[in-house]
C-alpha cells in the first residue's frame, strides 16, 4: 500500500493549518508530512493506526504525532457522522523564537515528547475536544492564542499513553511501517474468518517462525490475540447495537460461544452479557 508524503501549506494569515470534519472515511489515507499533527476526531468506534502503533478507539480520540511519523486518517472505515479538528504547524514551530520563551518552556517539552506520539485520555481528551471544536469560531490571532492555551494544557496532563512509535528515518523503518500496514488491512478484511498465520505470512513474504517473532516484538502480542483483540472491539460494537450475545459471537468470527466469552473477558474484564446488559440499560 502507497505511504504518501503530504505536501502542507499553513491557512492564509495563519502560522499553522487548521481543517475541521476533512470527510476522509471512505479514503485510505497512508502518509506523513515533516509537520507536527494534532488530530482529534468523535465516532461511535475508529482505528488509530500511528507508526508501528494500532489501535481502537470509541467515542473519540486525541493524539499529537511528531514529524515524519506515517499515520492513518483516523476516520477511515466509519460508516456514521464523524467530527474531527486536525491542526498542523511546522516541525521547526517551537524551534525558533518561541523555544526561548520561558512560559512555553512545558510546551516545548511536550513537543520533544510528541517525536514518538502522544495519545491522550479520559478527561484530557474531552475537555481539549470541546475547546478544539471551538476554534473555528474565532478569528487568527484568538485561534493562535487558544492553541498555546491548549498545547499548555496537554503539557500539563498525565491522562496520556506514549506511543513509542519512530519517524520515517530509512528505508528498513519505511518497509516495517507498509507491513504493518498491509497486516492491519489483512485482519480487517478477514476476521471474521478462522485465524490462519501461515495465510498472513504469506501475505507479508515472511516465513511463518520469522513472521510469529516479527509480529511479537513489534505489537507484543500473538497473532491470534491481536485478531481476537480486534474481534473484541467489534463484538462490543454488536452488543451496544442490541445484537444477541450467540449473534453476536459467530457474526465477529468466533466459532465457539465457550471460547467467546472467555477470550471477551479476557480483554474486556466483564462477560458479553454483563457488557451488555450495562449498556442497554
Amino acid at each position: 500500500m502507497k505511504l504518501n508524503l503530504e505536501q502542507i501549506l499553513p491557512d492564509s494569515d495563519s502560522s499553522f493549518r487548521f481543517l475541521l470534519t476533512p470527510k476522509l472515511n471512505e479514503v485510505f489515507y497512508w502518509h506523513f508530512h515533516p509537520e507536527i499533527e494534532l488530530v482529534y476526531v468523535e465516532a461511535d468506534k475508529g482505528i488509530r493506526h500511528i507508526g508501528e502503533h494500532i489501535s481502537t478507539y470509541e467515542g473519540c480520540d486525541l493524539a499529537l504525532i511528531g514529524s515524519y511519523i506515517p499515520h492513518l486518517n483516523f476516520d477511515y472505515g466509519v460508516k456514521a457522522t464523524v467530527e474531527t479538528v486536525v491542526i498542523q504547524f511546522p516541525e521547526t514551530y517551537f524551534e525558533s523564537g518561541l523555544v526561548r520563551i520561558p512560559e512555553l518552556k512545558k510546551v516545548v517539552d511536550l513537543m520533544e515528547r510528541a517525536k514518538t506520539g502522544l495519545a491522550f485520555t479520559g478527561e484530557t481528551k474531552r475537555i481539549a475536544g470541546v475547546r478544539l471544536k471551538k476554534l473555528a469560531h474565532l478569528d487568527r490571532f484568538h485561534q493562535f492564542m487558544e492553541l498555546m492555551s491548549i498545547f499548555q494544557f496537554l503539557a500539563e496532563s498525565d491522562e496520556y499513553v506514549d506511543l513509542e512509535v519512530r519517524p520515517i528515518s530509512s528505508q528498513t523503518i519505511l518497509k516495517q511501517q507498509e507491513r504493518m500496514h498491509r497486516i492491519h488491512q489483512f485482519v480487517e478484511a478477514n476476521f471474521q474468518k478462522p485465524i490462519d498465520t501461515q495465510q498472513i505470512a504469506n501475505e507479508v513474504n515472511l516465513s511463518l517462525p520469522a513472521f510469529c517473532r516479527y509480529f511479537k516484538k513489534t505489537t507484543k502480542l500473538t497473532y491470534t490475540d491481536f485478531v481476537n483483540q480486534y474481534r473484541v472491539q467489534y463484538a462490543k460494537k454488536l452488543l451496544i447495537q442490541d445484537k444477541n450475545v450467540t449473534e453476536t459471537c459467530f457474526e465477529s468470527g468466533f466459532e465457539s460461544l465457550s471460547y467467546f466469552n472467555r477470550i471477551f473477558k479476557k480483554w474486556t474484564g466483564e462477560s458479553p452479557s454483563s457488557f451488555r446488559k450495562q449498556r442497554l440499560k
